[in-house]
């Protein structure tokens, strides 16, 4: 028994072995200064269905988010004018063709007279151009009825693009005038469309990465465009998203961009002790290992690290002991 209690007594005096723990020497870390605006989803080609014929709608086809393809008739316009002019020219042509036929026959008798040497050669030239004319005006004629028919042709309202319709503000049976809008269609894809205030546009960079949030979560975009114009204090700049969603078209979202820079004390995420509702971190120096109590702010993702940023309690060369779970 005596051996068992000399080794029991030699393990309970040797120092017991401290767990593996890192150390971080810290360092101030530039970081960007958010702001938070609205951006609104908008799409890159919004293009008017227009009326090409003056008329009535009879027919409408289309309604607000309805998908269309480009050629696609959306309504029908029908004035009813042309169909009374097309009878009109129709019954021209009859008669301009009646006339033909009897200066045709003219024309024959004359050649006919003139082989007998009854009737002169100006006479029989004169036949010919009678023939000649009746041809003309009823080609004339015939060109103008393309043109009406062409005119009821454009009674159709065609999409002009493929895409959604995104107002639909005539409605079937409505008067409608020559250009007036019958649905406006949004295609080419979206974007968003951010109007920023004049004071940061110093700070706005085209291919800078930007902070969306919406329904789904946070996403980043790119600063594609920024327009030189300002108008009522405000900068108008475009964002590429990829993944935006398309269910509705000017719907805001919050976007967040980077409009300055900022020292900051980062620290890793592990080495933060919360205990009785106050934040602690572990630090060691001259003096020997302490506990310091400090105020944290926003958590950033460093290089693929969870960092969070100390606004007070520690300094810049401070060495942090994280523990090694």
């Amino acid at each position: 028994m005596r051996p068992n209690l000399a080794v029991l007594l030699l393990a309970l005096a040797l120092p017991l072995a401290a767990p593996a723990q890192d150390q971080v020497t810290l360092a101030a870390t530039t970081l960007p200064v958010w702001k938070a605006v609205y951006g609104r989803i908008e799409a890159r080609d919004r293009i008017p269905a227009r009326a090409r014929l003056g008329g009535t709608l009879v027919s409408l086809s289309v309604t607000e988010g309805d998908t269309v393809t480009a050629g696609q008739v959306l309504a029908q316009i029908v004035d009813a004018k042309i169909n009374f002019q097309l009878s009109a020219i129709d019954a021209q042509v009859q008669a301009m063709t009646a006339q033909l036929g009897n200066a045709k026959a003219e024309l024959t008798r004359g050649e006919e007279l003139l082989s007998r040497g009854v009737t002169t050669a100006q006479r029989l030239d004169g036949l010919r151009t009678q023939v000649d004319v009746l041809n003309g005006q009823i080609a004339a004629i015939q060109a103008d009825r393309k043109v009406i028919e062409q005119q009821a042709a454009e009674g159709a309202v065609l999409a002009p693009i493929s895409g959604r319709a995104l107002s639909v503000p005539a409605a079937a049976g409505a008067v409608v005038l020559p250009g007036e809008v019958v649905a406006t269609i949004g295609g080419g894809g979206i974007f968003l469309r951010l109007a920023v205030p004049e004071r940061h546009a110093g700070f706005l960079t085209e291919g800078d990465t930007i902070e969306i949030e919406d329904a789904t979560g946070v996403q980043t975009g790119t600063l594609a465009r920024i327009y030189p114009l300002i108008e009522n204090g405000r900068v108008i700049a475009d964002v590429d998203v990829a993944g935006l969603s398309e269910a509705f078209v000017d719907a805001r979202v919050l976007v967040r961009l980077p409009v300055g820079e900022h020292q900051a004390l980062l620290v890793p995420v592990a080495a933060v002790i919360t205990r009785s509702g106050l934040d602690f971190v572990a630090t060691t120096g001259p003096d020997g290992p302490a506990e310091r109590t400090v105020i944290l702010g926003d958590r950033h993702v460093i290089d693929g690290a969870e960092m969070v940023e100390v606004v007070t309690g520690l300094t810049a060369g401070a060495t942090v002991v994280i523990p090694n779970e």
